[in-house]
């Protein structure tokens, strides 16, 4: 039987009768209940994507208020990622088996639930736990968004519902910091988090009301709860050791993690090669252009990831601006990415991806080098202003091709799961370089209190974050061919700083 969010237009669904305007897969653009659709998909992507970049302008003022170390700083991004990372896979699989909308409500409310909790946390170990509880809400609704719009809307308005998506979602990632900068120097960094509430009270009585239901008929077998599992812990463990390492040193309080992470990771990888349905099938890194694109994923992310969470930090602790300041000052790279993504897909549909996936993560390299010029007394159009720009324009020439070429790279009906899969491989990355780059710097637990240490010691990350992205860009010329299928991705535009955009896959 297939699936009626699939049917050809004008094909009759299971019970015999054509689609109507209210019915999964006939839902058209123009009418209230497809603009209530759209609503809900956007407010609910919208949270997620706004949390990925308002975050990081409030840490300076987080670390202040909790009086807490640069450990603190780095847990609040990465009990995020962590679980979001972990989780994001099995979050899609139950979507397809027990509802999209229903999880995708649910995660909507837990999201909010735990936003709550964080913008209420009495000190860091609540914050750091709320966050990790966030992350699940995230990884919940971040795969329902878009398989919503694909599942519901008639066929003939899917491109045009999945271009509005991608258009608003795009915006939501751009303002993102300047809201998060406003936020914190006006009401405090709380509400950076409280601001997820009204979203969810907007976006759960809508998509109640006027989104229907949808499944995959297609969709049966167990969970891989226990594959899920296995891969958070250790990435969990991993994160615990970096993070651990600068203040502890060589300790069994770190050497332990850091073995134990190793040995869940064996356990994990063990377990997904004898599941019968597998989360992560180990199987589809048999075909060398997926391999090879998920690598390069993995460098330019880890890069995008450090670079995202150290520049915050340098431009309020050093250079002495406002949240606001820093938040906007970031504006441009995302701007790019809305305003050129989609031309960048098509260039790179007519030339295949090897020069962009070598050029852009080049671009990205000489943008983050030109930051080492970013220190006490930085001015805005001279210092940091082109290293953005060279930066965005670096994300543009790289980020729709990645997208497209994972797609590509894999039959039509692994789509979904091929997106899934380099989604979260972008997420591990940004986490473990988080972690990572503060060791890898010399970064002590109280560095961001010392200007000019930590001045020093962002300069060295920019090096690092570089070095990862030149890795990235020798991966993607020496390895990365034309594949030859299916080349567009459904979102046009690719506005995403911690991770590529989500595609279930074709609809049809």
């Amino acid at each position: 039987m297939s699936d009626p969010s699939r049917e050809a237009p004008g094909a009759v669904n299971p019970s015999g009768t054509r689609p109507s305007s209210k019915e999964p897969g006939g839902v058209r653009l123009g009418t209230g209940t497809g603009r209530a659709v759209l609503l809900t998909a956007v407010l609910g992507s919208g949270m997620a994507m706004l949390d990925s970049t308002v975050v990081n302008v409030a840490l300076p003022h987080i670390g202040a208020d909790l009086n807490a170390d640069l450990a603190v700083l780095q847990w609040t991004v990465n009990a995020y990622m962590l679980t979001l990372a972990g989780l994001i896979l099995l979050g899609g699989a139950l979507g397809d088996r027990f509802g999209r909308r229903r999880v995708f409500v649910v995660g909507v409310v837990w999201f909010a639930l735990a936003s709550l909790l964080c913008g209420m946390a009495p000190d860091a170990g609540v914050l750091i736990a709320a966050r990790a509880l966030q992350g699940i809400g995230g990884a919940l609704l971040t795969p329902g968004s878009l398989a919503l719009i694909q599942a519901v809307f008639h066929p003939d308005d899917r491109a045009g519902a999945v271009g509005a998506w991608s258009g608003l979602g795009g915006v939501a990632s751009a303002v993102g910091p300047f809201v998060g900068g406003w936020l914190v120097d006006g009401p405090g960094w709380r509400w950076v988090f409280l601001i997820n509430l009204p979203l969810a009270a907007v976006c759960v009585p809508v998509a109640l009301r006027h989104v229907p239901e949808t499944r995959d008929p297609r969709a049966h077998g167990r969970f891989d709860v226990l594959g899920a599992t296995l891969g958070a812990l250790a990435l969990g463990a991993v994160t615990y050791a970096l993070i651990a390492a600068p203040g502890k040193g060589a300790s069994p309080w770190v050497i332990g993690p850091a073995v134990g992470g190793v040995l869940l990771g064996v356990a994990f990888w063990q377990v997904e090669k004898r599941r019968a349905e597998p989360m992560l099938p180990p199987v589809i890194f048999a075909n060398r252009m997926f391999t090879s694109v998920n690598a390069v994923t993995v460098c330019v992310y880890a890069a995008f990831s450090g670079f995202f969470f150290l520049s915050v930090l340098q431009l309020q602790i050093v250079v002495g601006w406002s949240a606001l300041e820093a938040g906007t000052a970031l504006l441009p790279t995302t701007v790019l990415m809305l305003l050129l993504s989609a031309r960048s897909g098509r260039v790179a549909q007519g030339i295949g991806p090897r020069i962009p996936l070598t050029v852009g993560p080049l671009l990205c390299a000489a943008g983050m080098l030109l930051m080492t010029r970013v220190g006490a007394g930085a001015v805005y159009w001279r210092d940091v202003l082109p290293a953005l720009v060279v930066l965005g324009m670096g994300m543009v020439a790289l980020v729709a091709p990645l997208t497209s070429t994972v797609l590509a790279s894999v039959d039509v009906g692994r789509a979904g799961l091929a997106s899934g899969i380099n989604n979260a491989a972008a997420r591990a990355a940004g986490l473990i370089a988080v972690a990572a780059l503060p060791l890898l710097a010399g970064m002590g637990p109280e560095t961001y209190r010392d200007p000019g240490a930590f001045t020093g010691a962002f300069h060295r990350s920019m090096l690092l974050c570089a070095g990862a992205l030149v890795v990235g860009a020798l991966l993607g010329w020496s390895t990365v061919r034309s594949p030859g299928g299916r080349c567009r991705p459904e979102t046009a535009y690719h506005c995403g700083v911690s991770a590529p955009p989500l595609d279930p896959g074709d609809a049809e």
